[in-house]
């Protein structure tokens, strides 16, 4: 929930600039065209020069206006700073418009009287574009809002708001926000800056406040939150589809930016068919679709497994006069590895090739992927040579990848070539390697190897995650080691990494496989003690549960058999109950995320 902090003082306390020493001050000469140019030292030392054509900044409109006369803001930025410096130990309040002033100030405000609007408007966005001279910018609007020097003053905010919100001060552009009533401008600016922090919470919270006060919000706020959900991996199909319906209901007109990042949106989140029909919208109304989103759509079919598409997308770039690069390539090529096409994979990077792009480190990857999932070690090895003779270097990943196929075969002896290599390569083995390869003893019994590996791993000072503990305790579960499980479990604790619901269920399904049904029941206590959320395993073992209590209260003694069809039998049923369930969870979150911000 936002609530909007209370009203700002004069001054941002948060910024400190040194009292600027002006240097290298020019003017520029004809073509007669009106010009900011002023030299300001910024808090880290540095000498910044604005020197900026107004044309670069106002709209053509507002330039016709501007007489052809030029202007020296260094006394008044001068003064400014000087200012600053004087009141960096006082307090200021909001003051209203003086009605004296010393005669320094008084000869500023009656030789800046005359200066047009978009001078004033280009001078402030100069000040802006470099972060540590947005304090002056600051004090050069209040300094005209206080002498009435300029108009508009909710486009100088939402300029500040804006550079506020580039520069990652979130907190400060809602601060400043509260100097004016809230405006279309001054929304827009403030909705942005969220969606570039990705706060997307209030980002959402500020359109449903803008349109409750009266103001139809515009198709880039919706592209800077579509964005923001894209950056994060936040992308969710049915928040997408929510935010389109309120586009429609707002009856805004989708400019080409917008649809390009709906439709990478509904890529991202795994809803192809979506992505494709904003794709088919796209290009029925003659626009050309980006490249990032072609190869986004492309990976997204890639991923479902249809190639056939994505090649007919592929072509489609290549025909539109687009030149497929590595990115659009390795899109391309992730699809035909997932589909186990290894002779278009092959065929893909060949083209790729031929085109003048070299394989990256991805490519390279997928490829030794595609080689390794078909058996072909040989080949794979080669690829990796490969990679290595054109100066790419291979990370842990490609390794661990490789390290899998042989898991996933069986060959758990391969183990050792596979690192021995990987240290002639230069490339130390990550946390994500010795999961793999403790998981590869784990799944071949060999369960001394896998705690060899442990071992070894927290020698070299990578520190086990949630995944490592998990992997070494249910090995040692289903191979009957039910002891070496519990002690596993309690060392896991005392190393200071929380078990997950995960890590609960490995236990409560080897409790339960050794029919200690009190300490199964203790450890769900402590599970939802620590806030933790159940999973399929989870319900379908507390029904089994409810159902031995049954069994035991007419006499019948529970066994570990009888448990484990317990729980085969209800998972069927609880699966479906929990996904409906969780569907409805993730529903209300969604509502619950666009409701209106409440009035402070």
């Amino acid at each position: 929930m936002l609530l909007l902090p209370a009203p700002l003082p004069t001054r941002f306390p948060s910024y400190h600039f040194l009292s600027p020493v002006l240097r290298d001050h020019r003017i520029l000469q004809p073509p007669l065209l009106a010009t900011t140019s002023a030299a300001v030292t910024t808090a880290s030392g540095e000498a910044t020069q604005f020197s900026k054509p107004l044309n670069e900044y106002g709209s053509s409109g507002d330039l016709n206006s501007v007489p052809n006369r030029r202007y020296d803001f260094t006394p008044l930025l001068r003064f400014l700073s000087n200012s600053e410096s004087d009141s960096d130990s006082e307090a200021e309040v909001e003051s209203p418009p003086p009605t004296s002033l010393d005669l320094n100030e008084f000869q500023l405000v009656e030789s800046y009287r005359a200066v047009p609007a978009p001078l004033w408007h280009s001078l402030i966005k100069s000040l802006c574009s470099d972060s540590s001279s947005i304090g002056t910018a600051y004090s050069l609007v209040t300094w005209l809002e206080r002498h009435n020097l300029c108009f508009s003053y909710e486009l100088l905010y939402s300029i500040l708001i804006h550079a506020l919100g580039r520069s990652e001060k979130l907190y400060e552009a809602f601060l400043l926000s509260q100097r004016q009533t809230l405006t279309p401008l001054t929304y827009n600016a403030l909705i942005g800056a969220c969606a570039r922090n990705d706060d997307l919470e209030k980002a959402l919270n500020l359109m449903s406040r803008m349109r409750r006060d009266g103001y139809p919000s515009d198709f880039v706020n919706y592209s800077f939150i579509i964005q923001s959900l894209t950056r994060t991996n936040k992308s969710d199909s049915s928040m997408l589809q929510k935010i389109y319906a309120e586009i429609e209901s707002d009856k805004i007109e989708l400019d080409g930016q917008l649809l390009n990042d709906i439709i990478v949106g509904f890529a991202k989140s795994g809803d192809v068919n979506r992505a494709m029909s904003f794709l088919a919208m796209v290009q029925g109304n003659g626009l050309s679709p980006k490249t990032a989103t072609l190869v986004a759509v492309i990976t997204a079919l890639g991923n479902a497994g249809r190639t056939v598409e994505a090649e007919a997308i592929f072509e489609e770039l290549k025909e539109g006069g687009l030149t497929p690069r590595t990115r659009a390539y390795n899109a391309l090529l992730k699809g035909y590895v997932k589909t186990g096409s290894l002779k278009d994979a092959e065929s893909i990077v060949s083209e790729m090739e031929r085109s003048g792009f070299s394989p990256d480190e991805h490519t390279y990857s997928l490829l030794i992927d595609a080689y390794a999932n078909a058996g072909r070690w040989e080949s794979a090895r080669i690829v990796l040579k490969e990679m290595e003779a054109s100066g790419v270097r291979p990370n842990s990943y490609v390794f661990s990848r490789i390290l899998a196929s042989y898991r996933d075969r069986g060959k758990w002896q391969k183990s050792f070539q596979v690192l021995r290599e990987m240290r002639n390569s230069g490339v130390s083995p990550d946390r994500h390697f010795y999961n793999v390869m403790i998981d590869t003893f784990g799944k071949c019994n060999c369960l001394d190897h896998a705690l060899a590996t442990f071992d070894r791993m927290r020698m070299e000072g990578v520190q086990p995650d949630a995944v490592t503990w998990n992997t070494l305790i249910d090995c040692h579960c289903k191979s009957g080691h039910h002891n070496k499980a519990e002690e596993l479990f309690e060392a896991m604790q005392e190393s200071g990494c929380s078990p997950c619901t995960t890590t609960y269920n490995i236990m409560i399904n080897s409790f339960g496989e050794q029919e200690r049904w009190e300490d199964v029941k203790t450890l769900l206590g402590k599970m939802q003690s620590q806030g933790l959320l159940p999973n399929v395993v989870t319900y379908t073992t507390l029904d089994a549960i409810e159902c031995l209590e049954v069994m035991k209260s007419v006499g019948l003694k529970p066994s570990s058999t009888m448990y484990n069809a317990l729980i085969n039998a209800y998972a069927q049923r609880v699966s479906f109950y929990l996904i409906t369930y969780i569907n409805s969870l993730h529903d209300h979150f969604n509502s619950q995320l666009l409701m209106s911000m409440p009035v402070t």
